[in-house]
C-alpha cells in the first residue's frame, strides 16, 4: 500500500469513527427510550423531580419529558428532536417544545407545528400510583 492509499483509508475510516454515534443517537428508536419491558418508573418524592410538583413544571429522566400538565396529569413524551436527535425544550408559558438546533417545535400532544421536524415526537402513557408515575 502506498502512502497515498494509505492517509485516505485512514481518513475514511476515522471519519465512520468520529460520526457514526452522532449517526447512532439521531436514530433513537422509541423502543431504545423506556427501559427494557417498555416500562419506567419514577419516585415523585425524589428530589430530581421536585420540579413536577407544580402544574407546568417538567423534568427530564433518560430520553423522555415528563410535564406535570394538571394536579393529576402528566405527559411523557420523547426528548428526542425527529429531525437531527437534539434534546428539546419545555417552554410551559405557551405550552409547547422546542428544539433548540433547528426550531422545531411540537405540541404537548408531541405533534409537530413548526419544521423541520416532520415526525410527531412519540407520546408516552403515564399513570400515577400513590407517589410512583409509571411510563409506558
Amino acid at each position: 500500500m502506498n502512502r497515498k492509499d494509505f492517509f485516505k483509508k485512514a481518513f475514511i475510516g476515522g471519519s465512520v469513527l468520529l460520526f457514526a454515534p452522532t449517526v447512532f443517537t439521531a436514530c433513537t428508536k422509541a423502543s431504545d427510550i423506556l427501559p427494557s419491558g417498555g416500562t419506567g418508573t419514577i419516585d415523585l418524592t425524589s428530589s430530581a423531580y421536585a420540579s413536577l410538583k407544580n402544574v407546568g413544571g417538567y423534568a427530564y429522566n433518560g430520553n423522555v419529558i415528563i410535564i406535570r400538565s394538571s394536579t393529576t396529569n402528566y405527559i411523557v413524551l420523547s426528548s428526542i428532536c425527529t429531525h437531527q436527535g437534539c434534546t428539546v425544550g419545555y417552554d410551559s408559558s405557551v405550552k409547547k417544545l422546542v428544539c433548540p438546533c433547528h426550531g422545531a417545535m411540537y405540541n404537548t400532544n408531541g405533534t409537530v407545528l413548526q419544521g423541520p421536524a416532520q415526525s410527531s415526537l412519540t407520546q408516552y402513557t403515564a399513570t400515577v400510583t400513590g407517589t410512583t408515575l409509571t411510563i409506558k
